[in-house]
């Protein structure tokens, strides 16, 4: 059994005790498979009511806590979780399977593959309801662009998960794509830089960075509008409502 980067996933039988690093798999995996879940990070807050043990953070995660809670699998993310980590725990004797995620497509698979081939699971009602949502790229209707955060200003570019799922939902990221494009997933780039890019709307997330109403008039000219962070970045459940809100935007 291999993970999503190809690496050998020692697993004898489905897993069990499954500690996740991932906020967005935490709750794939609450909604899946909830009594398998044994361990979490801290920034794991979907669903509200989950109650099992933390482990620190995604890039922090405290990996003796993890080993006692004797885990047959520890599901990270490439983007998400350092490789190191990964290593540590690997040389520990502990299993980790490590997803690699940039498009919707590539969502929907790795956590389909997660569950039949690790958990000996189907594919759950919602990831079948996600699947059939996203199938469809809506045509183009709509502009923005996206920061994550501020001081200094950093966007959403390409090759990333949220400017494939903008891109299906019919809105065009215009600093990944067009004149104003910036090389990188997450350029660098100015507060006159984002304003001036001909975005219809500049989007503003809660997470990473926790925008508010007050960030907007303050830093831009071009009209913005809040949302939520987990719609925009979450792979997971929080795909079939984010296909209703984003298809609501700039309505």
């Amino acid at each position: 059994m291999r993970d999503d980067l190809g690496a050998d996933v020692p697993l004898t039988a489905p897993a069990t005790r499954i500690v996740s690093l991932v906020p967005s798999l935490t709750e794939a995996l609450a909604a899946s498979a909830p009594d398998r879940l044994v361990g979490a990070t801290d920034w794991c807050t979907h669903p509200a009511d989950l109650d099992v043990a933390r482990v620190r953070g995604t890039k922090n995660p405290d990996l003796a806590a993890i080993r006692a809670l004797s885990p047959d699998l520890v599901v990270a993310n490439q983007e998400e979780n350092r490789e190191l980590d990964v290593r540590r725990l690997r040389d520990a004797g502990v299993s980790v399977w490590v997803t690699r995620i940039e498009t919707v497509e590539e969502s929907l698979d790795a956590m389909s593959r997660l569950l039949t081939a690790a958990l000996g699971l189907d594919d759950p009602d919602w990831l079948t309801e996600a699947r059939a949502l996203w199938s469809t790229p809506a045509p183009r209707r709509l502009s923005v662009a996206v920061p994550i955060w501020r001081d200094p200003w950093m966007v959403v570019g390409s090759s990333t998960y949220t400017d494939d799922l903008l891109t299906r939902a019919g809105i065009t990221n215009v600093l990944a794509h067009g004149p104003a494009a910036r090389d990188g997933r997450y350029p660098t780039v100015t507060s006159a830089e984002i304003d001036g890019a001909g975005a219809d709307v500049v989007l503003l997330p809660d997470e990473p960075y926790v925008f508010t109403a007050d960030d907007g008039p303050e830093a831009f000219r071009t009209p913005t509008q809040l949302v939520s962070g987990r719609l925009l970045t979450w792979y997971g459940p929080a795909m079939v409502e984010a296909h209703a809100v984003l298809a609501a935007i700039g309505g």
